[in-house]
């Protein structure tokens, strides 16, 4: 699988691009906010139908500009699929595959999976573990539409439950058999998606840590820990357990939606121990997992997209990277960079196909290597 052509029309800075891929490796250099991070944005938009940078549609939409829209061509087993994410201020985002409507965009997640290795990763360590779930939840939706399914359902029983707490309390009246029939759905679905969760982690974790010997140091133990409160006890015994801490709290303090995951080198968690050197091998290693793995269970490559990594790593790791992404197994590779002489250097030694772009001011070229 690899993207043909992609479109853009007052998406960020971008009035109009139009742009043709290489199936290889494909390179915009550019100043930083000339626009070259806006494309792979662009393109992870086509995957997952929401920006990989700024979750917060409007604030893609060209300035002044009402709305934007982007256009894709995917090849995908020697057949074309057209996509055209469409957003504009006061009505709803529309996604359409060869030219229909999804009725629910979550239809669309995992048909052309992406795998984007962004500066902000680092935020994967050292943010709250909202953003870990989030991040774990984006690569088993692509694979598995009823976990997305029991997610979304999930979080609307959720909301139920926190808002019939908080009504409660309110009222001073504790109704436990009201409170029992969202505990029942949530113990269900909560179930489903622990068990997804961890039948995950254990195909994954052994991916990373092969990655990580490679980019990393072999002698450097590195460990991603699965913390869940479900892992200690049952869920409907623990739910019933917090009946009482949940109506003063007004919000439900076991579940799913309290999970985690560790993140440890030589036993020691990476975000107070680990060097900045350590913390980017980490990073870059649970992508190529993700990236192996998405390739392995949707059994064929995704796009792997590399924003402005190559400032943020020293020499011995820019090549260890170099050498994995640009073989084969990897298929498309899409690259930003900031510097052109880096990247036509680097273009000259593959064997694959490849194009440069330059970008300016929002602006797309292709020029000769």
């Amino acid at each position: 699988m690899h993207l043909e052509e992609l479109s853009l029309h007052q998406f960020k800075n971008h009035y109009h691009s139009e742009i043709s891929f290489s199936p290889g490796i494909n390179a915009f250099i550019g100043e930083n906010g000339s626009g070259k991070t806006n494309i792979l944005d662009a393109i992870h938009y086509l995957s997952m139908c929401k920006s990989y940078l700024n979750s917060i549609d409007k604030q893609n939409i060209a300035f002044n500009e009402r709305f934007f829209s982007i256009g894709g061509v995917w090849k995908y087993n020697k057949k074309n699929y057209s996509v055209h994410c469409t957003y504009k201020l006061g009505a709803k985002k529309t996604v359409k595959l060869n030219k229909k409507e999804y009725e629910k965009l979550s239809d669309h997640i995992g048909k052309f999976p992406v795998v984007f290795i962004s500066p902000y990763d680092g935020d994967l360590i050292n943010e709250g573990s909202e953003l870990r779930r989030k991040w774990i939840d984006g690569i088993i939706s692509q694979v598995d539409p009823s976990y997305l399914r029991s997610l979304q359902q999930y979080q609307k029983v959720l909301n139920q439950r926190n808002a019939l707490l908080k009504n409660m309390h309110e009222h001073r009246l504790f109704d436990l058999e009201s409170l029992e029939v969202w505990d029942i759905q949530m113990v269900k679905l909560g179930n489903h998606i622990h068990k997804t969760r961890r039948t995950f982690l254990e195909s994954f974790i052994p991916i990373f840590k092969r990655f990580y010997n490679d980019i990393g140091a072999a002698t450097e133990e590195v460990k991603i820990e699965y913390r869940s409160q479900l892992s200690r006890a049952n869920f409907g015994d623990l739910i019933k357990e917090y009946h009482q801490k949940d109506s003063v709290t007004q919000y439900s303090n076991v579940g799913i939606h309290k999970d985690d995951l560790l993140f440890t080198i030589k036993a020691h968690p990476i975000k107070k121990f680990g060097s900045q050197g350590q913390q980017k091998s980490f990073i870059i290693s649970l992508r190529l997992a993700q990236f192996e793995w998405l390739k392995t269970m949707k059994e064929t490559n995704p796009i792997l997209l590399l924003d402005d990594i190559f400032d943020k790593l020293d020499h011995e790791r820019v090549q260890k990277l170099v050498t994995l992404v640009t073989n084969e197994f990897f298929g498309q590779v899409i690259i930003s960079d900031t510097d052109k002489d880096r990247m036509v250097k680097l273009l000259n030694t593959l064997s694959i196909s490849s194009k440069l772009f330059e970008t300016k001011n929002g602006e797309v070229k292709e020029i000769s290597i």
